[in-house]
């Protein structure tokens, strides 16, 4: 039963709380598989149609959810053999931005993330997957790496944003947020990014400049927090559910907008409720853009790539 419950999922709360009653009280001795099945029909349906239903705001929430995967989570499981390197080569090594060699379906590839904590002590560490300059430095050594071997780069976004503290501006995080999309847009080799919890402003696309980019079905990709923009626009952190629909952060808004190619489904309940079926999920839709970039010669990945990013934001006068 979950620990952490967002205040939408209540009504299954009760539910999981009868299941886990009925389990303990028949114990090893009473078969109770008869009076069970309802009772998890029931949640699987209650929890189908709450998730088929989800606000915007809500969306954040599940985005947000300190049980979901993180980068290494699924380095575990979509991809093999990672090998991790650290570093930027100039001033020191970021936590908050974890990547190595791996395997994807047999293939070798440079695998970049925004990694969180799962407890107060890591999350310090990681910087709660804020990144200071030296993270994205670190991503674009990792990046021109991968090109000097003809390995393909595969990030997975999920960050707030950008660390804005006083030693990361003055060591230039604007500039190194600059500079990674400069590099980001020339790479010579394909590039696939994976949103795969929060998408923070320019902390976000930084990494994120990418051939095809995807999203996980509860992610959310967004210039600013839904906070954050009613703060400015309202200067009521309360009128952040206003603030989230208005923003079009969803999956299913920005593959509308034309900003991601591809909306991965996730599992009844988020990918926290199963890890194991997102991980599959992705694996499976990473793999497939993978094969299919690999098809094409560097030049017209290249002019493509330019065309993809040109062609956002067009205004159609009538």
């Amino acid at each position: 039963m979950a620990t952490h419950t967002l205040d939408f999922e209540r009504p299954l709360l009760e539910l999981e709380r009868q299941i886990e009653e009925l389990k303990r009280v028949a114990g090893d001795k009473v078969d109770v598989t008869k009076e069970l099945r309802p009772l998890e029909d029931k949640l699987a349906a209650l929890r189908a149609e709450v998730y088929q239903s989800l606000t915007p705001m809500q969306r954040v929430q599940v985005a947000r959810h300190p049980k979901r995967p993180y980068p290494l989570d699924y380095l575990n499981t979509v991809f093999t053999d990672f090998v991790e390197l650290h570093g930027d080569r100039l001033f020191r090594d970021d936590p908050a931005i974890v990547g190595g060699w791996a395997r994807l379906d047999g293939t070798s590839v440079m695998a970049i993330g925004h990694q969180k904590g799962r407890d107060t002590k890591e999350n310090l560490r990681r910087n709660f997957g804020m990144a200071h300059p030296e993270g994205y430095r670190k991503a674009m050594r990792l990046m021109h790496l991968a090109e000097k071997f003809d390995a393909p780069v595969i990030t997975l976004v999920d960050t707030p944003g950008a660390y804005p503290g006083l030693g990361a501006e003055e060591r230039g995080q604007a500039e190194a947020i600059a500079r990674s999309l400069i590099e980001m847009a020339r790479l010579r080799t394909p590039i696939i990014t994976a949103v795969i919890g929060e998408g923070g402003s320019g902390g976000a696309l930084a990494v994120g400049l990418a051939d095809r980019v995807v999203m996980l079905e509860n992610s959310v990709y967004s210039v600013i927090s839904p906070e954050g923009c009613a703060a400015i626009l309202w200067k009521d952190a309360s009128q952040r559910e206003r603030a989230a629909e208005a923003l079009k952060i969803t999956a299913e808004d920005l593959l509308g907008l034309g900003v991601i190619d591809e909306i991965i489904p996730e599992p009844p309940g988020g990918a926290h409720a199963d890890p194991d079926a997102a991980a599959e999920a992705l694996g499976e839709a990473l793999k497939r853009h993978l094969r299919q970039l690999r098809k094409l010669k560097i030049d017209k990945l290249l002019k493509r790539r330019e065309e993809k990013y040109l062609s956002m934001g067009a205004l159609t006068e009538k």
